[in-house]
């Protein structure tokens, strides 16, 4: 035999086992259907998750506005209930750069062209509204339509878009604070009778810095706030899947049916009339 045969054929023979190494790697790492494991959907979220985006901090319930989209979506991709599988992951360590565990991350992820650097995001499933938060004691509390919030005294945090939202909706000037926690202050002194942020915020507020907090209403949807996107990992062979999910459910109600369930009725915050 000569040289360059001998070479040709080491050649070979370490390509093909080269070949069948990758095949068992990528066979054991993942699903044939671009998944972390096969037959199923991983979705990952929070720990904890919150209410209204996971009632009762239990994402397999299906309760909850992110819950219920997480599961609408993967029926429209072809999986079963029993199909989808959870995890949690920290909001940061799912924007970062590399490999996940997961095949889709939903915990409130703003779309923004700074985080698809690092990891895909479908398109929107919602986009915020402004809200209104107050507590039990405020005059403001039983104030649900414009009419009556416009004689409340309104605080906002500067320079966010809640100053624009007040103006245009209420035909008021609000009292501008230099932070939401120094609204949440002012609220509770009894300086203000109500504080109008993002939605999410108020939620936040509402449970977490205010004893008697309550998001009392919400305003109408003017398509202007942030937008809500799954995160996937880089370059996923399921973004574009997402997608065609998102589109259908947003073309057939289906998308506004589950924010008005579990974003207006189920947490009682009409939209302001």
């Amino acid at each position: 035999m000569t040289r360059t045969l001998r070479l040709s054929l080491a050649v070979a023979t370490a390509a093909v086992a080269a070949l069948a190494l990758s095949s068992c790697s990528a066979g054991s790492s993942g699903g044939a259907d671009g998944t972390v494991s096969d037959g199923k959907l991983t979705i990952a979220t929070g720990q904890p998750a919150y209410s209204p985006w996971v009632e009762d901090n239990k994402p397999q319930s299906g309760k909850g506005f992110e819950s219920a989209v997480a599961y609408a979506v993967a029926k429209e991709m072809g999986y079963a209930k029993s199909d989808v599988v959870w995890k949690r992951s920290t909001f940061d360590s799912a924007v970062a750069p590399g490999p996940k565990d997961w095949d889709l991350n939903v915990q409130q992820f703003s779309i923004s062209s700074q985080r698809k650097k690092a990891v895909d995001m479908s398109s929107p499933y919602y986009t915020t509204t402004q809200a209104v938060v107050t507590t039990q004691k405020s005059k403001a509390i039983d104030d649900t339509t414009v009419a009556k919030l416009k004689q409340d005294t309104i605080g906002v945090a500067a320079g966010s878009t809640s100053i624009t939202s007040v103006k245009d909706t209420l035909g008021v000037t609000p009292q501008v604070f230099n932070s939401n926690d120094d609204a949440v202050l002012a609220l509770k002194s009894g300086q203000i009778d109500a504080i109008v942020t993002d939605l999410p915020t108020a939620f936040y507020m509402s449970a977490a810095q205010l004893d008697d907090g309550t998001v009392s209403a919400q305003f109408p949807s003017d398509g202007k706030g942030d937008q809500f996107g799954f995160v996937l990992p880089k370059d996923s062979e399921l973004t574009s899947k997402v997608d065609s999910a998102l589109k259908k459910l947003d073309d057939d109600g289906t998308l506004q049916d589950l924010q008005t369930k579990w974003l207006s009725s189920e947490t009682n915050t009409p939209v302001l009339k």
